[in-house]
């Protein structure tokens, strides 16, 4: 009979320690990837800029990581996987801590981007309305779907301002509506993407501003968001030199806010303090590039709503005034 000999303590436990040394420096190498990613660069198709928009599905990596980790039966990865968890907790958990309750002076308002090619926008229009916001902001609107959009709204929101394929329907007045220029250099075509009015509000003014800024292209040379990035810019400045106090930005940006490219908009401008809010390309959500942002006020929560005939999804958020 062959006799099968035990493995010695000593070097059971050594060789669990010493295995799995390329799932432990991957497991590394993620945990920096949240913390400094604005290291990486953007001179070479904007890969730093790639990187923030799919910046927390590092969640996923790690869970892969820890899979490969108990197949090798590495006490050292294991070890490692506590750095990219901590370093995913500290950056995205507190987007999944629980909603508080609302407080007297909210405003509740929904951004959606509806599609030019939206063949139902009344039933969007009655889905938005339906969450009962105080402000709804509203992108590629074109005709024949503003009229729709404009008369089935009209019961709920009796007050509203477009400027070109962009739009702010509100409870409260509306006055000193303007377009707002954000259009990059290079482009000759009519664009009229943006615009900024006065809301006033039961608890004062606030200036809104419905953006939609340029979209990007993920191909072969990386990331194609100079015109996106462009646009930010003249946002930006635009929101600097706003001289209300209180201002709601909402939009499609076609950015996430850990993107430089928006920096800025979010380097002056409050974000969403709970939810990921996923909400492009409807079909499969992969990033939140629909936001709602404030200055001298908060947005406590930010969440998608059902599908409508967009390639976007809804999002829903709550503005604390202060």
């Amino acid at each position: 009979m062959e006799q099968t000999t035990a493995v010695p303590r000593e070097v059971w436990r050594r060789w669990v320690w010493t295995r799995g040394r390329v799932p432990a420096a991957l497991a590394v190498l993620t945990a920096g990837l949240p913390v400094f990613h604005r290291v990486v660069p953007n001179s070479v198709g904007r890969v730093g800029s790639l990187l923030e928009t799919f910046l927390p599905w590092l969640g996923l990596v790690i869970v892969v990581l820890f899979g490969w980790a108990l197949l090798r039966r590495s006490a050292t990865a294991l070890v490692a996987l506590l750095l990219p968890t901590a370093a995913w907790t500290y950056h995205f958990g507190g987007l999944l801590l629980p909603v508080g309750g609302s407080g007297p002076h909210d405003l509740v308002v929904v951004q959606h981007n509806v599609s030019d090619e939206n063949t139902d926008p009344a039933g969007t229009a009655r889905a938005l309305a339906a969450v009962g916001p105080d402000l709804v902001a509203l992108q590629e609107l074109v005709p024949p779907a503003l009229a729709v959009y404009e008369r089935t709204l009209a019961p709920d929101y009796p007050y509203h301002a477009v400027r070109g394929t962009v739009g702010l329907w509100s409870k409260h007045p509306l006055t000193d509506a303007r377009l707002l220029d954000i259009r990059p250099r290079g482009v000759t075509e009519p664009w009229s993407r943006g615009l900024r009015t006065v809301v006033h509000t039961p608890h004062g003014e606030i200036a809104a501003y419905v953006a939609h800024l340029p979209s990007v292209r993920v191909g072969a040379g990386g990331l194609a968001s100079s015109r996106r990035d462009e646009s930010a810019g003249l946002l930006g400045r635009a929101v600097a030199a706003e001289p209300l106090e209180t201002v709601i930005l909402l939009g499609d940006l076609n950015g996430t806010v850990d993107d430089r490219g928006l920096a800025p908009l979010t380097s002056r401008m409050s974000v969403a303090q709970r939810g990921f809010a996923f909400s492009f390309p409807a079909a499969l959500p992969m990033a939140r590039i629909d936001q709602v942002m404030a200055r001298s006020a908060t947005v406590p929560h930010i969440r998608t709503l059902p599908a409508t005939g967009s390639d976007h999804l809804p999002v829903a958020a709550r503005i604390a005034l202060r």
